[in-house]
Order: C-alpha cells, then structure tokens, then sequence
C-alpha cells in the first residue's frame, strides 16, 4: 500500500495558473490586439476611402470629372471583395493559437468592440 500523499498540482489541472494563462490568458491578449488593431485600421480605411470619394463628388460638381453612381457601386463592390477573404483568414489564424480557438477568438471580438 502506497501511503505517499497525491499531488494535487497535476499537469493536467485545469485550474492551474499555468495553464489558465498559456492556454486562455495568452491567446485572448493576442486575439484583443488584433481585433483593436483591426478595427482601427478599418476605421481608417474607411476614413481614406469616405474622403476620396467626398473629393471625386466635389470634382464631379465642379465639372471636372464624372462617375456614374454604377462605376462607384461596383468600385464599393470590389473593394469589399478585396477584404473577404482576409477576415477568413484572420479569423482562421486565430483559432490555430489556443486548443479551440475560443479564446481568441472571443478576444478578436473584444478588441472589435473596444477598438
């Protein structure tokens, strides 16, 4: 009969602080920044691409230049296009950082919201 005392602290205790922090604590603090980042450069863009189209509509009244409403909806079009396939992969990277890919991803959308 064995009378050692067992080792509460296992490898596998998921209630450890090591394992709390390297499988949900890093992951989500990664997730955070890349969804505050993202979010500040969409604003960004958006800010770039509102205030070019602004100048293409100033140019357009002033004689200028003209662009039917068509060329800029399919120029929107294209644009969105662009940027579809970079949130999959985004969201695809993420999910490779912690076990599941809950963490963070539920810190991307943190970092969305904040940012």
């Amino acid at each position: 009969m064995n009378n050692s005392p067992v080792n509460a602290t296992t490898s596998t205790d998921i209630l450890s602080s090591a394992f709390l922090l390297g499988n949900i604590g890093a992951p989500f603090v990664i997730g955070l920044a890349v969804g505050y980042f993202a979010k500040k450069m969409l604003r960004l863009a958006l800010f770039f691409g509102g205030a070019a189209i602004v100048l293409l509509f100033i140019t357009e009244y002033y004689g200028f230049t003209h662009m039917p409403d068509e060329q800029l909806q399919s120029a929107a079009t294209a644009a969105t296009g662009i940027a579809q396939p970079f949130r999959g992969s985004l969201m695809e990277r993420l999910s490779h950082i912690s076990s599941k890919g809950v963490s963070a991803g539920a810190g991307f959308f943190v970092g969305l919201k904040i940012g």
